[in-house]
């Protein structure tokens, strides 16, 4: 089958799913495989619990009028987000980076969508399968998509750009996350670029953090790019006005503040405001936008419990995202500052370094009590309390429960120290 008629099945089964949990009546289930996992064998599964069509790969689980062989589910899933982005008239906004770029979309989303008619990547669908399946959520109806690419390895940004083809970009920033997959922080720089060089190849509009000197020499020969800055006069002027705890910031002389801790979201709220104002966005409805923003998801949250205030920011972590929430946390004025910390994944052959250098700026910090998570944090030579476990930390805890506290919460997502919140 061609994926012109698929796609034309897909008109008319406009749901897409790839997990037999989440089956929704009439849509079309694309069983894809996995190292563990072969989602051909739940085929009949789907079409039993509503699935109108199962797409598959393998002739023993074809069955006619149920299913669509196909040579590769996944490939197929592509092409046809591809097929499917070129088929409707949105404009794609594409968002990468190392850090902020869940929140930036969320930020840039709010924004947009005061003025039209938006489609947002939901959560952090932002792969080689998550960026189709986004792609296939826009209608014909939708003016603006923005689109989130997550990245662990050259290459990967440049593919999944051919599948959006985006038309605008933002880079967040440049940090040190995935260097096991990048192999080096110039890696990191390489691979994200391939944004950059996607849309120069294709006269696309790139926005840009006119005070970050890596994005501003990359962009020096390029024209069609939209920044903001804080001391360039040529560029959109946004000010930092501080974050104690949450980020402030002014444009026009109109204050905007948001409910994000960290001076680190500054330039995630800046952003959202450039590009409101280049999609001629009232800045009254901007400012509205970015106030009634509320973080979730672990992400920069402010929780309440038993007299302490927690800033919960456990969904991921590396380096550059870890020394910011630190040294932020740092100069917050709060009493009784503890600091819960946990092992910073995919690093590779730095891991053992850039944990001790996290180690040492928490010893060096102003902070009461200061918890080390984790393997890699386990290893460090340090002074300060260390956890192999989580299950070793929690025993502590039980005992010795935090009171009246300021606590910051700060670990890569396979440590899931939210469930410190169960315990305090």
């Amino acid at each position: 089958m061609s994926i012109q008629e698929l796609h034309r099945i897909f008109m008319e089964y406009p749901t897409v799913s790839t997990d037999t949990r989440k089956i929704t009546d009439r849509c079309l289930f694309f069983a894809l495989k996995g190292d563990n996992f072969d989602g051909n064998k739940y085929a009949k599964e789907a079409i039993t619990k509503g699935a109108r069509y199962a797409i598959v790969d393998n002739s023993d689980y074809h069955v006619p009028g149920e299913t669509i062989l196909v040579e590769d589910v996944l490939k197929t899933l592509q092409e046809l987000g591809n097929y499917h982005r070129n088929y409707c008239p949105a404009k794609i906004i594409a968002l990468t980076g190392s850090n902020g770029k869940t929140t930036t979309k969320e930020l840039i989303n709010a924004v947009l969508s005061k003025g039209y008619k938006t489609v947002a990547t939901k959560g952090n669908l932002n792969n080689p399968i998550g960026v189709p399946l986004t792609l296939l959520s826009i209608t014909p109806e939708t003016e603006l998509a923005i689109i989130e690419m997550g990245a662990n390895h050259i290459l990967e940004i440049q593919f999944l750009c051919s599948l959006a083809e985006p038309d605008f970009g933002y880079i967040t920033n440049f940090g040190k996350a995935h260097i096991e997959g990048f192999g080096s922080a110039e890696g990191v720089i390489i691979g994200k670029s391939e944004l950059y060089q996607f849309l120069m190849g294709h006269m696309g509009t790139i926005f840009f953090n006119g005070d970050d000197p890596i994005q501003r020499e990359k962009l020096k020969d390029y024209s069609k790019k939209s920044g903001f800055s804080q001391v360039n006069t040529e560029l959109y002027r946004i000010i930092n006005l501080g974050a104690n705890p949450f980020v402030e910031l002014e444009v026009n002389g109109t204050k905007i503040k948001s409910n994000l801790i960290g001076s680190y979201n500054f330039t995630n709220c800046s952003v959202a405001v450039l590009i409101g104002h280049y999609f001629k966005i009232p800045l009254s409805e901007i400012k509205n936008a970015i106030e009634g923003y509320q973080p979730q998801n672990n992400r920069s949250q402010i929780i309440h419990k038993n007299e302490n205030q927690i800033i919960l920011d456990a969904y991921n972590a590396n380096p550059t995202s870890m020394k910011a929430a630190l040294e932020n946390f740092d100069v917050m004025e709060a009493h009784h500052k503890i600091v819960f910390i946990g092992d910073m994944f995919e690093l590779g052959e730095t891991a053992a370094k850039e944990h001790q250098f996290i180690a040492d700026l928490a010893a060096s910090s102003k902070f009461e009590k200061v918890y080390l998570i984790g393997e890699n944090f386990y290893k460090t030579e340090s002074d300060l309390q260390k956890f192999r476990t989580f299950d070793e930390l929690a025993k502590h805890l039980k005992n010795n429960p935090p009171k009246q506290a300021s606590i910051l919460i700060k670990g890569s997502r396979g440590m899931a120290l939210e469930r410190i919140l169960d315990i305090i």
